[in-house]
């Protein structure tokens, strides 16, 4: 498994893995977009194939904040997520980020538990954030940065 960077030819297989892994999708103009805008975009890749995707951004001066991330419900459990937000994290560090933001889902336990094992912290919950109804999970990394 490779992590490289997100090319344009790449946009249609993140975007069937965005609508495999999700209820509600950015849709591909919405990746088109970001991707033209600079944002930090990394895919996993087997034997050329991609199987998953990061999309990432600093936000505000220091807080970095992950866009969303999916695996290829055929490739889970094979530490793509992990190698992907691994990268990221590293990517953004460099960047002197103090915190890395992000939301969950409240009704997606197992995105929940991955990355409170990468020690992210519950900020708060917002109430329907998505618009199935369901609130979000809005969790933080401090990395130091600037502190």
């Amino acid at each position: 498994m490779i992590i490289r960077e997100f090319t344009p030819t790449d946009l249609k297989r993140v975007y069937e893995i965005e609508n495999m892994s999700f209820d509600q999708s950015y849709g591909i103009n919405m990746f088109k977009s970001l991707y033209d805008m600079g944002t930090g975009f990394l895919v996993a890749e087997v034997d050329g194939y991609v199987i998953g995707y990061i999309l990432f951004w600093i936000k505000y001066q220091n807080q970095g904040h992950i866009i969303s991330l999916a695996v290829d419900k055929n490739y889970r459990r094979m530490r793509a997520g992990t190698r992907l937000l691994s990268k990221a994290i590293q990517v953004l560090m460099l960047f002197n980020v103090a915190n890395i933001y992000l939301e969950v889902n409240e009704k997606n336990c197992g995105a929940y538990e991955f990355y409170k094992s990468f020690n992210f912290k519950v900020d708060r919950i917002v109430p329907s954030y998505y618009a199935s109804g369901d609130g979000a999970i809005v969790m933080y990394l401090p990395i130091g940065a600037g502190l």
